[in-house]
């Protein structure tokens, strides 16, 4: 069985007319590099490479993905806990039971 070393791998990756001008407006766009400069650790300037602006905006995607993994897990436990917090109070005797 072959392992797999911690070192960079190449993959290959088909880019449409599209997302050869998205890349392009990416490099020569101040705005769109500062944007994707918040999602990622990679600075990227107008001489930057095709292969780390790919890096980059695939670091933003996965990071992107990660927060949306949170946020949903977020809403899911204050989901849990409302729903035990109502639940509780049902059990709970009425302040007028002992009148």
């Amino acid at each position: 069985m072959a392992m797999l070393s911690s070192s960079t791998q190449r993959k290959s990756l088909p880019l449409s007319d599209r997302d050869l001008r998205d890349l392009d407006k990416l490099r020569g766009s101040d705005a769109h590099r500062a944007a994707l400069a918040r999602y990622t650790s990679t600075t990227i300037t107008e001489t930057s490479s095709e292969a780390a602006i790919l890096n980059a905006i695939f670091e933003a995607g996965i990071r992107a993905v990660r927060e949306q993994v949170e946020e949903q897990g977020y809403a899911q436990m204050a989901a849990e806990r409302d729903y035990d917090q109502r639940a509780v109070a049902r059990r709970r005797r009425p302040s007028w039971a002992d009148e």
